[in-house]
Order: structure tokens, then sequence, then C-alpha cells
């Protein structure tokens, strides 16, 4: 996949892509949060895959279970057997008590039947991407049908050229919070499809950069429309927010 392609080939089609699903309307990361968003009337949502023991994936974003359900402990270490039995929602509201932490595969059905677009963002801090890359990849390839409709993100540099080697065809793009001076190196060496960043650290340089090299440009996480107002000048592609609501009036209705 050439620059020129990604250049030609615009997958998103929205500016509006809910966070974690929708993550001010649901909890986060859990199936009743995809679906809010596409109530909401995202056509895209962003989740995170993450690690767990016996080689477990599921969509979770913290190092430990602590903050989004009834258990405690490192992420990590929890067995499969263990995170089903763990209640997802009740910390957020009654009314959704008994939301489950979803396995990879189970989001990727929900997402699908729901029509929606992913952006799958591998969360994993560790150097040891060999652990989860492969088997991420592996699923998308037997159960994620529309290359179109999959971009793929990570803080973890090494995870996305792993993505890379393993299927180039895919549309990769970095995180950052704060984008480093060798951005585009990062970039070209993947053949990324977008830089994904924080709006709030963004400049309007790095901004009109970032377009001028041919990338789409996407920021996280923001809320308040009136915060990202400069950036759609900027030439921002798409905002990444936990309430869609939001920005009603950016959606593609």
């Amino acid at each position: 996949m050439s620059n020129d392609t990604v250049m030609q080939n615009d997958i998103l089609k929205t500016k509006v892509m809910g966070h974690r699903g929708a993550a001010l309307l649901a909890p986060e990361n859990t199936l009743a949060s995809i679906r809010a968003a596409a109530d909401a009337g995202a056509t895209w949502v962003e989740i995170d895959v993450y690690l767990i023991a016996e080689g477990g994936l599921v969509i979770f974003h913290d190092d430990t279970l602590d903050r989004c359900t009834n258990g405690s402990g490192v992420t990590r270490d929890a067995r499969p057997m263990d995170i089903a039995e763990l209640d997802a929602g009740s910390w957020f509201s009654d009314k959704f008590v008994g939301e489950k932490v979803p396995t990879l595969l189970d989001a990727l059905e929900c997402i699908q039947s729901l029509n929606l677009g992913l952006n799958l963002e591998i969360k994993h801090d560790g150097a040891d991407v060999e652990n989860i890359v492969p088997a991420v990849m592996a699923i998308l390839r037997d159960h994620w049908q529309d290359n179109d409709k999959l971009m793929i993100s990570s803080f973890n540099l090494a995870a996305l050229a792993l993505c890379y080697e393993i299927d180039d065809q895919r549309y990769l793009a970095p995180l950052y919070e704060d984008i480093p001076d060798d951005w585009q190196a990062q970039l070209a060496a993947i053949e990324a499809y977008s830089l994904n960043c924080d709006y709030s650290r963004l400049t309007e340089t790095q901004a009109r950069a970032v377009k001028a090299a041919g990338y789409k440009l996407l920021c996280y996480t923001a809320n308040d429309p009136k915060k990202v107002a400069a950036h759609w000048e900027w030439g921002m592609d798409a905002v990444i927010t936990d309430d869609p609501t939001q920005f009603a009036s950016w959606l593609d209705n």
C-alpha cells in the first residue's frame, strides 16, 4: 500500500468516531457501549484490545481490573474464565448491571452486525509484541470481512511494525500524545494511513504538516466541540469522542 494509494483511498467517510464505543453513554469497551455509539449516529468506533493470561484477547483499556469491573488485580494475569465472570457495567450505572467484558471476537461480531467501521487499538505497553500482534491479526483475518472498515492503531510502534510485516494491506495509525520530530519517518516505515493524536497537544503547524504529507489526521479525546473548532480548520479529518451526540452536526445522517 503506497502512500499514493493511502491518499486516494478515503476509508474513513466520517468525521466522528466513538471512543471505547461511546464511553460517556455506556460502560466503555463493552458491547453496550458499541451499541450506544451506533444509536448516537456514529458509523465508526474505537475500542482497545488487551492481552490477558492464556493468550486471551479481550476488549479492555486498563492495566488493572479495578476501575471498570467488580474485579481487581492485574489485567494481564487474569484468565479468560475469570474475566468472563466479571461485571463490567454496574460501576457505570444500575442500567448496565451484568454487562460483560467482551472478547475480541464478541466485539468484531457486534460491530459488523451494526455495520460499523472499527479502529482497533492494540493496548500493549511491553516489548513482547509477538505475544499479542499475530493473534490479533489472525482473528482479524478470519473474522473481519471488510478491510476498508478497519483501522489498527497503537501507541506501540513496534506492534504496528509487526502488523505491517504480517499484512501490509491493513490501514495503520500510530498514536501519539506528543507528536515526535521523526513522525514522518515513523509513518512512512509502516505506510500508515493516519496519525492519531491528543487534540490538546496538537499545534496548527503539526496538523498542517501531517495533512501536507498526505495522511489522515484523527484527534482524541474531545468531548467539547468548542475545543476542537480550530482543529477542523487545521485539517483534522475526524474526532474521537466519548459522546458522539456532542458532534451531531458532523455526523453522517
